[in-house]
């Protein structure tokens, strides 16, 4: 079988390595000059850089599966602990390493800064979710799930939670999705909950390796190849003019859409509505440089903080404890609003404010534009299927996750089941 997987994102690497382990050879086509999409490696300054702050938990099962194959220790290039959501001042939420639901018990009632009604309102809220299965009525939203919680827990531990995971703020995020992603996170085992903080550059954690992996399995990777058309002759698909049995679509939407508008098939109408239909939120991340600092600069590797008007970073990550030089900040603005040049300047004055770093020194600032679809209540997403031998996958595919390495991840691995399938239908398995 001849399958050609357009995008080296982690969902196309996903999909390729799937393939490769059952025997197929697929060819892989990446525009870009380096694999990853938008988790990879960047360089400026002389320092090794991401396009943006990523943290994955331990509950990315299939991420973490899919490194151990292509030869990746998790344990290597990740810091791994528990939740912790704390704040510069030391209040905040840090859980204990014990198996669910003691871990989420010990971590509420031993919160800094919370009252002891606050802390018994968040249990009563907790406990209703998962009594209740963790399930809500399609439209609710995650700000009207927690109506009856305190506005400190919800600015200090809901918003934080709900932006890092959904990157949409509560008010407009799909309260089903928020509670799934609790589910499979806080409630599926001990260890689920962990943060796990690269301790390297993106590139180095997944895609680098995947690619040499594909290519010692007989995969043929692209850098730096952008497909120009696809179009379907007889019982065979043609990419660039080259055939093939089946095509996946790993890219961003808004790339498939572009590859799959001049096919003119009305069977792709609905696809290319639901895909044209999505709002996509930009993250900027602003790394900044702490002159002269002979050590760690935070507390922790990671802080949350208080974001408000004026002061829009929720995190920041000292790179420096995380396997990058001393003194390297990752400050990152999840559903950012605003020019490149005013992000960094409020950032900054925030650090000072906040974080008492005064002589804090802009390095870069990387704003992903569409970093990840905004994900209300009730949204329609695209299926993987689109016609025979022609399917879709990535984060945005339609699945109980939001935006993240683990959606897209599962999207590719379903997809390439699908394709592996004796019996293949039209939709993948189950995610």
């Amino acid at each position: 079988m001849r399958v050609a997987i357009i995008g080296a994102g982690w969902a196309g690497l996903a999909a390729a390595i799937e393939l490769a382990a059952a025997g197929v050879r697929p060819t892989v086509f990446e525009a870009a000059r380096s694999v990853g999409g938008r988790a990879r490696a960047l360089h400026a300054n002389g320092l090794a850089l991401d396009n943006g702050q990523h943290i994955l938990i331990g509950a990315y099962t299939e991420c973490l599966r899919l490194m151990r194959q292509v030869g990746v220790r998790p344990e290597d290039v990740f810091h791994r602990q528990p939740l912790a959501l704390t704040f510069a001042d030391g209040t905040g939420l840090r859980l204990p390493d014990l198996a669910p639901p003691w871990d989420a018990l010990a971590g509420i009632a031993g919160a800094r800064g919370w009252r002891w009604r606050d802390k018994a309102a968040l249990l009563r809220t907790a406990a209703a979710w998962r009594l209740g299965g963790f399930r809500c009525a399609p439209q609710a939203t995650v700000a009207q799930l927690c109506t009856r919680l305190p506005q400190r827990l919800v600015d200090e531990f809901i918003d934080p939670l709900c932006v890092s995971a959904l990157n949409t703020p509560a008010h407009e995020a799909s309260g089903q999705v928020f509670l799934r992603v609790l589910q499979d996170s806080l409630f599926s085992g001990r260890g689920g909950s962990h943060l796990l903080l690269p301790r390297t550059d993106l590139g180095s954690v997944f895609a680098e390796p995947a690619a040499r992996w594909l290519a010692g399995h007989g995969a043929h990777v692209h850098t730096g190849a952008r497909v120009q058309h696809i179009a379907h002759q007889g019982s065979t698909w043609q990419v660039n003019d080259t055939p093939y049995d089946a095509v996946v679509l790993a890219t961003p939407s808004t790339e498939a859409v572009r590859l799959l508008r001049p096919l003119a098939q009305p069977e792709l109408q609905p696809w290319l509505t639901q895909a044209e239909a999505l709002r996509f939120i930009p993250i900027t991340t602003v790394y900044a440089q702490a002159p002269g600092a002979p050590g760690p600069v935070l507390a922790a590797p990671m802080l949350a903080l208080r974001a408000q008007a004026g002061q829009p970073a929720q995190f920041v990550f000292d790179r420096g404890q995380l396997g990058g030089p001393a003194g390297l900040l990752a400050f990152v603005v999840s559903t950012s609003v605003g020019d490149r040049a005013t992000l960094e300047a409020q950032v900054l004055a925030q650090a000072r404010a906040v974080l008492g770093l005064a002589t804090l020194q802009p390095v870069q600032t990387v704003v992903e534009k569409r970093a990840t679809f905004a994900c209300t209540p009730a949204l329609q997403r695209p299926p993987s299927a689109l016609l025979p031998g022609l399917w879709a996958t990535g984060d945005y595919i339609d699945g109980p996750y939001p935006a993240t390495l683990e959606g897209a991840v599962r999207s590719g691995c379903a997809v390439a089941q699908a394709l592996l399938s004796p019996h293949a239908c039209h939709t993948p398995q189950a995610q």
